[in-house]
């Protein structure tokens, strides 16, 4: 454990952790998704026509990372920040940190709705070591049929709990059961991959609802892989939540790790 404590995890040029993510959005017209695609001057085709690379620069110039440490941007060569995949009938956006995944779904919505709309977020729950060996490939490391068990899983769970709720004999019983079953849950192990599932539905006039959701997700995740790494054991989702939300509607200073 003392040498681990000593030896820092993988970041990524602006300084966030390094964390596989995944975005998937959906959309009606192949045609449209290319055309919108090719008319972001942020955005450079791929040799393959079939990927587009992501950089700071043009449309996301002013993207703002307090996490920053020693880079420096440098106006003649744009940083990439994840490149865009067409595969299939389906669009993907890989990014290799948490934060750039939290940029990138509000500014994306602004730029590409209604042409794509942002559909899930699968990921990795953990850092890595510096000399760790890294995983290989998005499409081998994000299982469709294991993501979608565990979402499944989590709401008919919570499902159960909901209809406990319902049945008890008094609200402070029903207090009592959910209590019990948060508690739980926050102290599981967290699965090595997970997804997160965006919910528009009520919230079309207010998207800044659902990024907020995505970023206090990603968030709490993210500071229970980081403190577990550095030998915090005990820490728990639930911890991380309350720092999280504290952070968010107390200081108002939202950064995922500075």
């Amino acid at each position: 454990m003392f040498e681990r404590l000593q030896k820092p995890f993988l970041t990524v040029e602006t300084g966030e952790a390094y964390q596989p993510i995944r975005l998937s959005y959906t959309f009606d017209s192949k045609d449209d998704v290319i055309e919108k695609l090719n008319s972001l001057a942020c955005l450079e085709k791929g040799a393959n026509g079939s990927t587009w690379n992501w950089f700071w620069r043009d449309e996301c110039a002013d993207m703002h990372f307090e996490s920053l440490d020693s880079f420096e941007k440098n106006s003649e060569r744009s940083l990439r920040l994840g490149t865009f995949t067409l595969y299939k009938n389906k669009l993907y956006l890989n990014l290799p940190s948490f934060k750039r995944a939290c940029l990138a779904v509000p500014f994306f919505h602004r730029v590409l709705t209604p042409t794509v709309i942002i559909h899930v977020a699968d990921f990795i729950n953990k850092v890595f070591g510096t000399d760790e060996r890294l995983p290989h490939g998005f499409t081998e490391l994000f299982k469709d049929e294991e993501l979608d068990q565990i979402i499944h899983q989590r709401i008919s769970d919570y499902e159960k709990v909901q209809a406990q709720c319902e049945k008890a004999e008094s609200a402070e019983e029903a207090l009592k059961i959910l209590s019990s079953y948060t508690l739980v849950e926050t102290q599981k192990r967290l699965p090595y991959a997970e997804r997160y599932e965006f919910h528009h539905e009520g919230n079309e006039n207010d998207p800044d609802v659902v990024f907020l959701s995505f970023y206090i997700f990603l968030r709490s995740r993210e500071l229970v892989a980081i403190r577990r790494w550095f030998g915090n054991a005990s820490y728990s989702l639930a911890d991380a939540a309350e720092e999280t939300v504290e952070q968010v509607f107390g200081g108002m200073d939202i950064d995922i790790i500075d």
